[in-house]
């Protein structure tokens, strides 16, 4: 007589064996993650901590002990010294502008080099990602110059341009990697359809990789939110500055407030992460829609 309970008796009992191995290597991997996490949000919780910190507490206790009571001081400070407003304002229109430019030529340079098969494709997106590579001090002085001489200089349009045309050198390389492995069967069944190569872009190709795009535009705000040289050699006038550029404002040869400096710090971080918490859903829908296709 067969015993047919033996197998499934035998698989529980693998079953069993095989979560109590993998148990101890889950609680490994979770106490790695939280560490990871814990390291990730020190600073931030160091600038949250010392903004609100009355100097007289950070000079007793240092910058790890807590506050005896919560004072507004430095951010008030800050706020007037740097004129944050403005510099919020100029840091926005900014770095929306270059995460929408850089995309657009970005998604052009792609849809030619990707999709169209131009040549030397392999030659373009080699060099234009060594252009990622290259320190951006080896290219300040041209920069400098260029927007000298077309009178561009200590201006929002030229930091957008040059952001815009740093940004989109990764941009094309992403999305031409994307682009290249696209189903040739829906083009050409636009194709057969009469469509022409401007509608295949805008009603095909948008639509399928706007996940993507979204992604990119949402680093490319990130990215150039936290830019300094650039913006610290390009605007001079306390106008067009950046929020970057006013947390330099917080040490000098005769100045060092280290509350002062928290809060320019929790000041400068804090939009971009509340950038980062509204774009969350966008974030994690296009990292799966790129896995998944």
């Amino acid at each position: 007589m067969v015993d047919i309970a033996a197998p499934r008796t035998a698989a529980v009992s693998t079953s069993a064996h095989s979560v109590r191995y993998r148990s101890p290597m889950r609680w490994v991997i979770l106490a790695i993650l939280l560490a990871l996490l814990a390291f990730t949000l020190a600073p931030f919780v160091l600038a949250l901590l010392n903004a609100f910190k009355p100097g007289t507490d950070y000079v007793r206790g240092g910058p790890l002990s807590l506050p005896t009571y919560l004072q507004f001081d430095s951010i008030a400070k800050f706020w007037t010294l740097a004129d944050y407003s403005r510099k919020l304002l100029n840091s926005t229109i900014i770095s929306a502008a270059v995460s929408i430019l850089a995309v657009i030529i970005s998604l052009f340079n792609a849809y030619a080099l990707g999709i169209g098969r131009v040549r030397g494709s392999v030659v373009i997106l080699a060099l234009l990602l060594l252009g990622t590579m290259v320190p951006q001090e080896s290219i300040i002085y041209p920069i400098y110059w260029m927007a000298k001489s077309v009178g561009l200089y200590d201006t929002q349009i030229a930091v957008i341009i040059i952001f815009a045309v740093l940004q989109s050198a990764f941009g094309t390389y992403l999305l031409s990697s994307v682009m290249s492995t696209f189903p040739r069967e829906i083009l050409e069944a636009a194709e057969i359809d009469g469509a022409t190569r401007w509608q295949i872009l805008i009603r095909v190709v948008m639509p399928i990789m706007s996940p993507t795009l979204m992604v990119l535009g949402t680093f490319f705000f990130i990215w150039t939110w936290n830019e300094f040289l650039i913006p610290v050699v390009m605007l001079v006038s306390n106008n067009n500055q950046t929020v970057s550029v006013a947390m330099g404002l917080t040490r000098g040869q005769n100045l060092s407030d280290p509350t002062l400096q928290a809060a320019a710090g929790l000041l400068g971080i804090l939009p971009t992460v509340i950038f980062f918490l509204i774009f969350q859903r966008t974030l994690t829908r296009g990292v799966i829609a790129g896995a998944v296709k």
